[in-house]
Order: structure tokens, then C-alpha cells, then sequence
């Protein structure tokens, strides 16, 4: 079993936000972790659409003049 590395960071979050949490029995720190990784997710995502946009956009040119290789193929 591998043990993931931590390290301790402050963070300045609304009053109201954690009062919720607390009450509601969230763990604050799970529900931030999750939060900051689905933000690095979105921003890696972002990221790899506008580095590989020339390559998409040759793709989906070549399909409207060419239409889908092997479409003769599908079953559907």
C-alpha cells in the first residue's frame, strides 16, 4: 500500500462555506482536495484543446471532406 505524500497548506475559505460543511458532516478537507484536483483537471483539459487545436481542426476538416475512414464499415 502506497501512502500519497501530504503537505499542509493554509487556505483562506468563507465562513458561511465551512459552517455548511460542518454541518452537513463534510470532511473539508476531502471536499477541497477533490475540488482542487477537479480544478487541475478542467485547466490540463483547457490547456490540451487550445495546444492541439491545429491537429482537431485538421481532423474534423479532413472527415467534412472525406467523411469518416472505414464508414463503410459501420453497423450502425
Amino acid at each position: 500500500m502506497s501512502i500519497e505524500a501530504r503537505k499542509a497548506h493554509d487556505l483562506t475559505v468563507s465562513e458561511a462555506l465551512v459552517a455548511e460543511a460542518e454541518t452537513l458532516g463534510l470532511d473539508i478537507t476531502g471536499a477541497a482536495e477533490q475540488g482542487i484536483a477537479l480544478a487541475i483537471k478542467a485547466e490540463k483539459e483547457r490547456r490540451w484543446k487550445i495546444e492541439n487545436a491545429e491537429a482537431i481542426q485538421a481532423s474534423n476538416d479532413y472527415v467534412a471532406k472525406h467523411g469518416l475512414p472505414l464508414a463503410k464499415y459501420r453497423m450502425f
